[in-house]
């Protein structure tokens, strides 16, 4: 499957017994020896009675993550084209917490992302204080970030074209960083209106991808934070559009877009 080319291999893990090691997720997210994806993602059965399903996800290094904006799509009309789910409004666990996807009368899908949290702890990142943006010490100088946690960890630059942007070269060394103990994802955003970006993300553990779903939350949640974005912002990236709704601090945050299953089969490992 795939929100915006951002793609995945979703395993129904409910119906069959799946215990995958850190080698076969790197195997199957191979594009040359195996399925190829940038995640890999598991349907399991929730833990606790206020979710219908548990969401693991997986990078294509094989390192477990807590949250992915756009493989939470694709895992929403996952469930319901596969009639595990009649419902249309899904609580679903994370690592990071309880999500709600929801599936739109269109076919896209608003996924209730939680409430964007700031404080560097959460992240984790390593700071004195919180503030709305930071000085960060690179090979190519100092740079400004926002910081912010959408269930995983975002380092957000405004870059003035995102098509010059050092993404392969900030990416790589941001996500790495020691401010960052558990890595980061790194976004470029170039601002083009309030109600309009445009993004490119780094990911932790999977490099570049055409879309981030994370990415565009956090994003939008730091421009809003720093007075710069409308609370409805329409989000290009290279796979194609999301469109993210905010109202500020202590509200949760909605995320819109499309999820596309490719196609099926099986792997035999």
């Amino acid at each position: 499957m795939h929100g915006l080319g951002n793609d995945f291999v979703v395993i129904d893990a409910i119906n069959q017994s799946i215990n995958l090691s850190v080698e076969q997720i790197r195997l199957i997210a191979d594009r040359r020896f195996g399925v190829g994806c940038d995640q890999l993602l598991l349907v399991e059965k929730p833990q606790s009675a206020e979710a219908e399903f548990q969401y693991r996800i997986y990078n294509a290094d094989g390192g477990e993550v807590e949250q992915c904006g756009n493989g939470a799509r694709c895992f929403a009309r996952f469930v319901v084209d596969n009639n595990l789910t009649q419902n249309t409004e899904i609580p679903v666990e994370t690592q990071s917490g309880l999500i709600v996807l929801n599936l739109d009368e269109d076919g896209g899908v608003t996924v209730n992302m939680g409430v964007p949290n700031f404080a560097p702890a959460s992240l984790p990142f390593i700071v004195q204080a919180q503030a709305s943006e930071y000085d960060l010490a690179t090979s190519l100088g100092h740079v400004r970030i926002a910081a912010v946690s959408m269930g995983n960890p975002h380092a957000v630059l405004e870059v003035a074209n995102v098509d010059e942007a050092a993404v392969e070269t900030l990416g790589p060394e941001i996500e790495n960083h020691s401010q960052f103990p558990e890595r980061a994802n790194v976004g470029f955003m170039q601002i083009i209106a309030q109600d309009a970006i445009r993004l490119r993300v780094y990911e932790r553990g999977a490099g570049e991808t055409l879309a981030c779903g994370t990415g565009a939350c956090a994003a939008v949640a730091a421009g809003i934070m720093q007075g710069k974005l409308a609370d409805c912002v329409k989000v290009s990236l290279p796979g194609g559009e999301l469109v993210i709704r905010w109202k500020g601090e202590n509200e949760p945050l909605f995320m819109t877009g499309p999820a596309t299953q490719v196609f099926e089969g099986r792997l035999s490992l």
